[in-house]
């Protein structure tokens, strides 16, 4: 049991115990804190001031599995076992996990100071809400991965401050796994940080009403699974997805898409998905294919299937006031509302229009807006064949980044904010799955915990284009796997600049599509040189595989050709993603717990239970060593060669 000497009896008020169903809640002081077991292996705790704890906040976790949970309430606190995890609560309130199996401690809060206040702070602002903190204890060898996906280049966060806010290539999922043997979700899509300092974990919510965190113990595999059992678990992975995706920043009409599509074909490179990027529609808003680019998508989308091919388009939630559709999502209240000044979000340019315009973003929080939405991609897109979905500056996008000024349906921006993208991404899936299509992956620049269950993928959003950025890519990659989205993928080459006809970026090129190919999702896209100013008639600079010269050409047409080979074992691995909720793409430590190196590995990842991927990642370079994990025997895929576990090659 947590401290319950005379000084902390002193110190803290001793609360009341009552039995709540699946566990206990405590109170004082006018505060309510609920302690629940919730789903296999896990524990839930909320807590609030002046009131009972809330069940209709927007959250993460999905309904859980019934557990049968040993829960016991003595004068020295009260104690819940639930499978792998135990968790006790002090009189005083104070919370500690342990690993069930053998008593050791997992993670206990932590007071901010020994007088006052506890573990869990509060700063009113008044009407019930709160700048909120939750502490708990830091321990020296402790390592965190997790959080969503971010462009620091670590894999182990340990000493990092991670705001927890969405941002083009900065993805806030409030998850963590623990080299201790846990796993945590702040459960709350309030904006805010998370601090994983030296002498404490800090997470932090700007303004909210109820402090939600959910707790699972175990091996990282097992972590992961309990995790996607909590939050939902990603959708069966289909077989067009799994190829080579073709895109660029922009084909400007029909005809220039199509003749792309038709030189893969014609040189035997089998493409699975071409994008429409933006500014192919009428309006920002319209949800429609110009006219005079586009004038008869339905007979591209049959050309391209002929080829094996599907037609992706980019679909933006933000509305220009010229949009055919501005006047009624305003009229029937289905924007993001704000607390100051119009409804108006970002400047934007539009087409027909020499000046940027003021658009607002529908509330994708809102189910009739989600309504609305889908009805014109219904109409407009859906008829003519599309069927796949590029949900672009999905944070939303804000110019400026104000959240405190939004208004959402399910709350306030700083209390809600982060929520955005994932309901965002169920436009598209409650959308399909209504029409009978459940092949659906959106493709997705922002996400929060819970994005898989509705078929979204994510990409690494608008990086740079070298070495340095490519290197940063696989801790992001590796850490959004830990956060539960399983389905992700960078763009090819990265995507601010990058000249086609530079040697120095054609080695970048080829190195990132190596990576690309062993990558969950393949697809090339970037805004190359020359570059172009930003207006409606924007395209920039090739980006076929043709674009880079001869020899380039024929290594990535090579890795176009592996990937369809190692597709049916992807497919296998994307299964048990299915079924499990274990990712593809993840750090060594998780099949590899037991070795203490594999914890330390950044720059290498196992592909699925077989393959353990190691890009090269510097220019000029023709080796690299690797480590391999000990408890396996290795076999170099390109030489046959075999190698014992536990040893680090060239």
């Amino acid at each position: 049991m947590l401290d319950d000497s005379p000084l902390a009896n002193h110190t803290h008020a001793r609360g009341d115990f009552r039995l709540c169903p699946g566990g206990v809640e405590w109170s004082a002081e006018q505060e309510t804190l609920r302690v629940q077991a919730w789903g296999a292996d896990g524990i839930r705790v909320r807590s609030r001031l002046a009131g009972p704890v809330l069940d209709d906040l927007p959250g993460a976790l999905v309904d859980p599995v019934p557990t049968t949970p040993e829960v016991e309430v003595g004068p020295a606190g009260a104690r819940i076992v639930n499978g792998a995890v135990t968790v006790e609560l002090s009189p005083t309130g104070r919370l500690t996990f342990r690993r069930t199996a053998d008593g050791t401690e997992l993670l206990a809060e932590q007071d901010a100071h020994f007088w006052w206040p506890g573990p869990r702070l509060r700063t009113s602002h008044g009407n019930g809400y709160h700048r909120i903190e939750q502490r708990f204890r830091a321990y020296d060898d402790e390592r965190f991965f997790g959080l969503g996906q971010h462009q620091h280049g670590l894999l182990d966060q340990k000493g990092v401050v991670v705001d927890l806010v969405q941002r083009n290539s900065e993805v806030t999922i409030p998850f963590l796994l623990s080299s201790r043997g846990y796993g945590l979700l702040w459960n709350s899509p309030a904006i805010g940080r998370v601090e994983l300092a030296a002498n404490g974990t800090r997470w932090v919510a700007d303004c909210a009403r109820q402090i939600d965190y959910w707790v699972t113990a175990g091996r990282p595999a097992d972590v992961l699974c309990r995790y996607a059992d909590a939050t939902g678990h990603a959708p069966e992975f289909p077989r067009w997805a799994a190829g080579f995706w073709q895109c660029k920043l922009r084909y400007r009409s029909q005809e220039e898409l199509l003749e792309v599509a038709r030189e893969y074909h014609r040189r035997g490179i089998q493409l699975s998905v071409i994008v429409c990027d933006f500014f192919h529609w009428t309006h920002l808003g319209d949800w429609r294919f110009d006219p005079e680019e586009w004038p008869d998508p339905a007979a591209a989308v049959k050309e391209l299937a002929s080829y094996g091919t599907r037609l992706m388009v980019s679909v933006w939630p933000s509305v220009s006031p010229l949009s055919e559709n501005h006047a009624e999502l305003e009229r029937r209240g289905l924007f993001i509302g704000t607390e100051f000044g119009p409804t108006a979000h970002a400047d934007w340019p539009d087409k027909g229009i020499d000046t940027t315009v003021q658009v607002a973003f529908y509330d994708a929080t809102n189910p009739e807006a989600r309504e609305f939405v889908w009805s014109r991609l219904a109409d407009n897109y859906l008829a003519l064949g599309v069927e796949s979905w590029w949900a672009d500056a999905c944070e939303p996008e804000l110019k400026p980044a104000c959240p405190a000024n939004l208004r959402y349906h399910v709350g306030p921006g700083l209390e809600v904010g982060n929520v955005y993208p994932r309901e965002n991404a169920r436009t598209f899936y409650e959308g399909m799955v209504e029409t009978g299509r459940t092949d659906v992956v959106t493709l997705n620049r922002s996400a929060w915990a819970g994005s898989q269950r509705y078929g979204a993928a994510l990409w690494s959003g608008d990086i740079g284009t070298d070495f340095a950025t490519l290197r940063s890519q696989i801790a992001a990659g590796l850490n959004v796997a830990v956060s539960g989205i399983p389905w992700w993928n960078t763009d090819i080459g990265g995507f601010h600049g990058g000249d086609p006809t530079s040697p120095e970026y054609r080695e970048v090129m080829v190195r990132w599509f190596q990576f690309g190919t062993f990558s969950p999702i393949m697809r090339l896209h970037g805004f190359r040189e020359p570059a172009m100013e930003f207006s409606p008639q924007i395209t920039g600079g090739p980006n076929e595989l043709w674009s880079y010269g001869e020899r380039a050409f024929e290594i990535m047409a090579s890795y176009v050709r592996l990937r369809e080979r190692i597709t049916p074992y992807l497919l296998e691995q994307m299964a048990v993603t299915h079924r499990d909720g274990l990712p593809v793409m993840r750090p060594l430590f998780v099949d590899f717990p037991d070795d203490e190196q594999a914890w330390t590995v950044d720059d290498a990842y196992l592909f699925g239970r077989d393959l353990l991927v190691a890009p090269v990642l510097e220019a000029g370079a023709r080796t690299r060593t690797v480590y391999l994990p000990s408890g396996a025997l290795w076999c170099d895929a390109w030489t046959g060669t075999a190698y014992p576990g536990g040893a680090t090659v060239t």
